[in-house]
Protein backbone atom coordinates (compact mmCIF):
# COMPACT_ATOMS: atom_id res chain seq x y z
CA UNK A 1 0.00 0.00 0.00
CA UNK A 2 1.30 3.61 -1.40
CA UNK A 3 -0.94 5.63 0.98
CA UNK A 4 -0.34 5.30 5.05
CA UNK A 5 -3.27 6.75 6.86
CA UNK A 6 -2.06 8.11 10.17
CA UNK A 7 -4.75 9.32 12.50
CA UNK A 8 -6.04 12.46 10.35
CA UNK A 9 -3.55 12.37 8.05
CA UNK A 10 -2.64 10.24 4.74
CA UNK A 11 1.01 10.21 3.89
CA UNK A 12 1.44 9.01 0.54
CA UNK A 13 4.62 7.24 -0.98
CA UNK A 14 6.48 7.30 -4.17
CA UNK A 15 6.82 4.29 -5.89
CA UNK A 16 9.72 5.13 -7.78
CA UNK A 17 11.80 7.09 -5.69
CA UNK A 18 10.08 7.01 -2.49
CA UNK A 19 9.32 10.96 -1.53
CA UNK A 20 6.63 11.29 0.69
CA UNK A 21 3.99 13.82 1.10
CA UNK A 22 1.47 14.11 3.96
CA UNK A 23 -2.37 15.44 3.89
CA UNK A 24 -5.63 15.45 5.60
CA UNK A 25 -7.31 12.40 5.36
CA UNK A 26 -10.17 12.65 2.44
CA UNK A 27 -13.98 11.64 4.08
CA UNK A 28 -14.73 9.61 1.32
CA UNK A 29 -17.75 6.77 0.47
CA UNK A 30 -14.92 4.68 -0.06
CA UNK A 31 -11.63 4.43 2.30
CA UNK A 32 -9.97 3.15 -0.52
CA UNK A 33 -10.02 6.19 -2.67
CA UNK A 34 -7.45 8.72 -2.76
CA UNK A 35 -8.26 10.38 -5.36
CA UNK A 36 -8.27 13.80 -4.23
CA UNK A 37 -4.76 13.10 -2.14
CA UNK A 38 -2.92 12.49 -5.48
CA UNK A 39 -4.40 14.92 -7.46
CA UNK A 40 -4.41 18.08 -4.52
CA UNK A 41 -0.65 17.31 -4.76
CA UNK A 42 0.51 16.81 -8.44
CA UNK A 43 0.92 13.29 -8.51
CA UNK A 44 0.15 10.71 -11.28
CA UNK A 45 -1.20 6.81 -10.74
CA UNK A 46 -3.97 4.88 -9.12
CA UNK A 47 -6.78 7.02 -7.55
CA UNK A 48 -6.94 4.07 -4.90
CA UNK A 49 -4.73 3.25 -1.86
CA UNK A 50 -2.78 0.78 -3.36
CA UNK A 51 -1.20 2.73 -6.37
CA UNK A 52 1.20 2.76 -8.00
CA UNK A 53 1.51 6.52 -7.36
CA UNK A 54 4.08 8.41 -8.79
CA UNK A 55 5.57 12.01 -7.63
CA UNK A 56 5.08 15.15 -9.80
CA UNK A 57 9.02 14.92 -10.77
CA UNK A 58 8.77 11.15 -11.31
CA UNK A 59 5.53 11.32 -13.30
CA UNK A 60 7.79 12.98 -15.97
CA UNK A 61 10.42 10.11 -16.08
CA UNK A 62 10.01 7.64 -18.25
CA UNK A 63 8.94 4.49 -15.83
CA UNK A 64 11.12 1.48 -15.76
CA UNK A 65 8.26 -0.95 -16.32
CA UNK A 66 7.95 0.22 -19.80
CA UNK A 67 5.13 3.10 -19.15
CA UNK A 68 1.69 3.60 -17.42
CA UNK A 69 1.42 0.52 -14.44
CA UNK A 70 -2.56 -0.39 -14.58
CA UNK A 71 -4.62 -1.19 -11.47
CA UNK A 72 -5.22 -4.55 -12.31
CA UNK A 73 -8.72 -4.98 -14.22
CA UNK A 74 -8.03 -1.22 -15.98
CA UNK A 75 -6.28 -0.91 -18.95
CA UNK A 76 -4.89 2.39 -20.80
CA UNK A 77 -8.20 4.84 -21.70
CA UNK A 78 -9.53 5.19 -25.26
CA UNK A 79 -12.27 6.10 -27.51
CA UNK A 80 -14.82 3.05 -28.72
CA UNK A 81 -16.34 4.89 -31.14
CA UNK A 82 -18.50 7.94 -32.16
CA UNK A 83 -21.75 7.95 -33.05
CA UNK A 84 -24.02 10.48 -35.39
CA UNK A 85 -27.20 11.45 -35.06
CA UNK A 86 -29.47 14.23 -36.32
CA UNK A 87 -28.92 16.62 -33.33
CA UNK A 88 -26.50 14.72 -31.44
CA UNK A 89 -23.25 12.66 -30.93
CA UNK A 90 -22.62 9.93 -28.71
CA UNK A 91 -18.82 9.64 -27.28
CA UNK A 92 -18.02 5.95 -25.55
CA UNK A 93 -15.15 6.07 -24.19
CA UNK A 94 -13.13 3.13 -22.37
CA UNK A 95 -10.15 2.47 -20.19
CA UNK A 96 -9.03 4.79 -17.79
CA UNK A 97 -8.89 8.31 -18.99
CA UNK A 98 -5.79 10.14 -17.39
CA UNK A 99 -3.19 12.69 -17.93
CA UNK A 100 -1.75 9.21 -20.74
CA UNK A 101 -5.43 9.07 -22.68
CA UNK A 102 -6.26 12.21 -22.46
CA UNK A 103 -5.61 13.85 -25.85
CA UNK A 104 -7.93 10.91 -26.88
CA UNK A 105 -10.69 12.04 -25.03
CA UNK A 106 -10.08 15.51 -25.88
CA UNK A 107 -10.02 15.17 -29.51
CA UNK A 108 -13.27 13.27 -29.38
CA UNK A 109 -14.98 15.85 -27.54
CA UNK A 110 -13.61 18.72 -29.94
CA UNK A 111 -15.13 16.36 -32.82
CA UNK A 112 -18.23 16.47 -31.11
CA UNK A 113 -18.39 20.11 -30.28
CA UNK A 114 -17.50 20.72 -33.90
CA UNK A 115 -20.98 18.75 -35.27
CA UNK A 116 -23.07 21.00 -32.90
CA UNK A 117 -25.84 19.88 -30.87
CA UNK A 118 -25.90 17.72 -27.98
CA UNK A 119 -22.96 15.42 -26.72
CA UNK A 120 -23.26 12.11 -24.73
CA UNK A 121 -20.62 10.86 -23.45
CA UNK A 122 -20.96 6.84 -22.77
CA UNK A 123 -18.76 6.01 -19.78
CA UNK A 124 -20.00 2.59 -19.66
CA UNK A 125 -16.64 0.94 -20.22
CA UNK A 126 -14.59 3.56 -18.30
CA UNK A 127 -12.79 2.21 -14.59
CA UNK A 128 -11.49 5.59 -12.93
CA UNK A 129 -11.00 9.13 -14.36
CA UNK A 130 -8.46 11.76 -12.48
CA UNK A 131 -8.31 15.61 -12.51
CA UNK A 132 -7.20 15.56 -16.65
CA UNK A 133 -10.20 13.57 -18.00
CA UNK A 134 -12.77 15.60 -15.42
CA UNK A 135 -10.90 18.87 -16.49
CA UNK A 136 -11.98 18.11 -20.00
CA UNK A 137 -15.55 17.07 -19.54
CA UNK A 138 -16.56 20.27 -17.69
CA UNK A 139 -14.54 22.46 -20.50
CA UNK A 140 -16.78 20.42 -23.23
CA UNK A 141 -19.70 21.19 -20.61
CA UNK A 142 -19.64 24.35 -20.38
CA UNK A 143 -18.72 24.28 -24.24
CA UNK A 144 -21.97 22.60 -24.39
CA UNK A 145 -24.10 24.78 -22.72
CA UNK A 146 -22.32 28.23 -24.29
CA UNK A 147 -23.92 26.42 -27.84
CA UNK A 148 -27.74 25.69 -26.13
CA UNK A 149 -26.63 22.10 -25.60
CA UNK A 150 -25.86 19.61 -23.55
CA UNK A 151 -23.37 17.13 -21.82
CA UNK A 152 -24.57 14.68 -20.43
CA UNK A 153 -23.37 10.76 -18.75
CA UNK A 154 -24.09 7.88 -19.26
CA UNK A 155 -23.02 4.74 -16.87
CA UNK A 156 -20.46 6.00 -15.15
CA UNK A 157 -18.17 4.03 -12.25
CA UNK A 158 -19.10 3.70 -8.83
CA UNK A 159 -15.60 5.63 -9.33
CA UNK A 160 -16.63 8.25 -11.43
CA UNK A 161 -19.40 8.90 -9.52
CA UNK A 162 -17.52 8.86 -6.02
CA UNK A 163 -15.36 11.52 -7.73
CA UNK A 164 -18.40 14.07 -9.38
CA UNK A 165 -19.53 13.84 -6.12
CA UNK A 166 -15.97 14.66 -3.98
CA UNK A 167 -15.87 17.48 -6.61
CA UNK A 168 -19.55 18.66 -6.36
CA UNK A 169 -20.15 17.78 -9.80
CA UNK A 170 -22.58 15.31 -9.57
CA UNK A 171 -25.35 18.03 -10.13
CA UNK A 172 -23.61 19.57 -13.26
CA UNK A 173 -24.19 16.74 -15.56
CA UNK A 174 -27.34 14.99 -16.27
CA UNK A 175 -26.56 11.23 -15.87
CA UNK A 176 -27.85 8.51 -17.26
CA UNK A 177 -27.92 4.76 -16.67
CA UNK A 178 -28.20 3.69 -20.41
CA UNK A 179 -27.38 5.40 -23.47
CA UNK A 180 -31.35 4.77 -24.68
CA UNK A 181 -32.18 6.50 -22.22
CA UNK A 182 -30.35 9.60 -22.88
CA UNK A 183 -30.81 9.96 -26.48
CA UNK A 184 -34.60 9.18 -25.79
CA UNK A 185 -34.08 12.26 -22.83
CA UNK A 186 -32.37 14.99 -25.16
CA UNK A 187 -34.92 14.15 -28.10
CA UNK A 188 -38.59 12.89 -26.74
CA UNK A 189 -39.85 13.47 -29.96
CA UNK A 190 -37.23 10.43 -31.39
CA UNK A 191 -38.33 6.92 -31.82
CA UNK A 192 -36.18 4.68 -29.32
CA UNK A 193 -35.76 2.23 -31.88
CA UNK A 194 -34.49 4.92 -34.56
CA UNK A 195 -31.64 6.14 -31.40
CA UNK A 196 -31.16 2.51 -30.70
CA UNK A 197 -29.99 1.15 -34.87
CA UNK A 198 -28.03 4.77 -35.16
CA UNK A 199 -26.18 4.30 -32.81
CA UNK A 200 -25.35 0.60 -33.28
CA UNK A 201 -26.27 -0.07 -30.08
Amino acid sequence: MTVVPNDHLMTLICDSCGDTVTGPTCVLPDAEVVWTLVSEHGWSGSPFAVGPHRCPHCSLLPSSGGGHVPCEGHGPGGILGIDHLEDTTVVAATGDIDLDTGDTLRTALRHAADMGGHVVVDLTDVHVIDSTGLGLLVRAHREARDRGATLCLVGPSRFVRTVLHTMRLDPVFPIYDSRDEALARLAPDRPLAAATRATGS
